[in-house]
C-alpha cells in the first residue's frame, strides 16, 4: 500500500514517538519554534492546515510537544499531523524541518488525470481516487 510522502523522512519507514522527540530536541536545540498543524485533505497544493493550539515558541523540552502531540492524535485520529520546526533568526525566518508524525489508518489515495489544452498541451492533475 502507498503512503502520502510529504515532508522529511516521507520515504523512510514511519518514525517511533523515541525518533521524533529525538527530532523535537534537535529543533529545540537549534532554537526554533515547534507546532503542530493537521488535515483530512494531504493534497501537496493544500498548504492550509488547521493549526493545533499555537506555536511553541517558549519550549525547551520535547516532553511538552509530545504531550500536544499526543491530545492531538487523540482529537483527530483520522487526519494527518504534520510538525514544523520554524527558525526566526533574521534572514531566514522560515521552517527549517517538517514531517508527518501521525497518519490516519485508511490512507489517502490520488490519481494522475491528464487533459489536452489548448495548442494539444498536456495538463495534469491530482484528484482524489
Amino acid at each position: 500500500m502507498s503512503k502520502i510522502t510529504q515532508g522529511a523522512f516521507s520515504f523512510l519507514p514511519d518514525l517511533t514517538d523515541q525518533q521524533i522527540a529525538a527530532q523535537i530536541e534537535y529543533a529545540l536545540g537549534n532554537g526554533w519554534a515547534v507546532s503542530l498543524e493537521f488535515t483530512d485533505d494531504p493534497h501537496p497544493r493544500n498548504t492550509y492546515w488547521d493549526m493545533w493550539g499555537i506555536p511553541m515558541f517558549d519550549l525547551r523540552d520535547a516532553a511538552g510537544v509530545m504531550g500536544e502531540l499526543k491530545a492531538c492524535r487523540e482529537a483527530h485520529p483520522d487526519s494527518y499531523i504534520r510538525l514544523s520546526a520554524f527558525d526566526s533568526t533574521r534572514g531566514w525566518e522560515t521552517v527549517r524541518l517538517a514531517f508527518l508524525v501521525h497518519r490516519p489508518k485508511q490512507e489517502a489515495r490520488y490519481r494522475l488525470e491528464r487533459s489536452e489544452g489548448n495548442g494539444r498541451s498536456q495538463r495534469y492533475s491530482m484528484v482524489r481516487a
